[in-house]
């Protein structure tokens, strides 16, 4: 039988809102919010070996800011344009174990991330031009190319939304309106899923190896509305969020 092993088990003040994992140095960086006194803080947790290099860490803005995107040991933050509008304006760059920030611009808005560096548009000028701007510097190194800045690849698996079905294992509880969050890894099945339970809703999360439990864990209860997928594949960890405000990562 596999032997689940716990690696990360981090508890934050505010609730988690985004998480984005590093995929060359392996760090995930988590996004945490408090509605109640508007503070927006990072963390960045080692997956490699669970430790934690910086936790409810706070920039000069307080609240409008946030996760953008992560690569080669860079956390790369946004900006926003106003209070109530969800467009993103300037660039924040962490380094990854510190949470120091290497450099800021709040002309570049941020398109997408390639294996070269951003590509980022000067939003002062129409139409946008795509540049690569070096990650560490900030620095523009010239025109996007798209046959050369590919999007790299994060090697995160996501579950799949589905139904139950008689054909698979037999869970512990029984699925809410016969929905699960479903994947396969080895002889692993990974299933999370919304259960009554005395009259309440709760978010569930099983491990079964060919067919027979072997991890389970509560990801919420009472609940209001039905959840979104709580959990993602990192290469062989399974990182999932509880109770919105925990974190865990197991190897599997």
């Amino acid at each position: 039988m596999t032997q689940l092993k716990l690696v990360i088990a981090e508890h934050f003040a505010g609730e988690i809102w985004r998480m984005e994992v590093d995929p060359v140095s392996h760090i995930l960086f988590v996004e945490t919010r408090s509605k109640e006194d508007r503070k927006v803080s990072f963390a960045g947790l080692d997956l490699s070996n669970g430790k934690t290099y910086f936790k409810d860490h706070t920039l000069d803005e307080s609240w409008l800011t946030g996760i953008e995107s992560a690569f080669n040991g860079v956390l790369l933050l946004h900006y926003y344009q106003a209070t109530g509008s969800p467009a993103h304006k300037g660039l924040a760059a962490l380094e990854a174990q510190s949470g120091n920030v290497l450099w800021s611009n709040f002309n570049y808005t941020f398109d997408h991330l390639t294996i070269n560096g951003p590509a980022v548009f000067d939003s002062r000028f129409q139409p946008p031009v795509l540049k690569i701007a070096d990650i560490n510097t900030g620095n523009l190194l010239r025109s996007y190319q798209p046959n050369e800045d590919h999007v790299p690849d994060n090697q995160i698996t996501v579950p799949k939304s589905m139904g139950w079905n008689d054909s698979l294992p037999k869970l512990p509880a029984e699925p809410y309106r016969n929905n699960v969050h479903y994947l396969e890894y080895n002889n692993l099945i990974i299933v999370s899923l919304h259960a009554l339970w005395a009259g309440q809703l709760r978010q569930c999360l099983y491990v079964l190896e060919n067919g027979q439990l072997i991890f389970e864990d509560i990801l919420n209860t009472h609940i209001q509305k039905l959840q979104p997928e709580a959990f993602v594949l990192y290469r062989n960890q399974l990182i999932y969020i509880k109770d919105k405000v925990e974190i865990k990562v197991l190897n599997l």
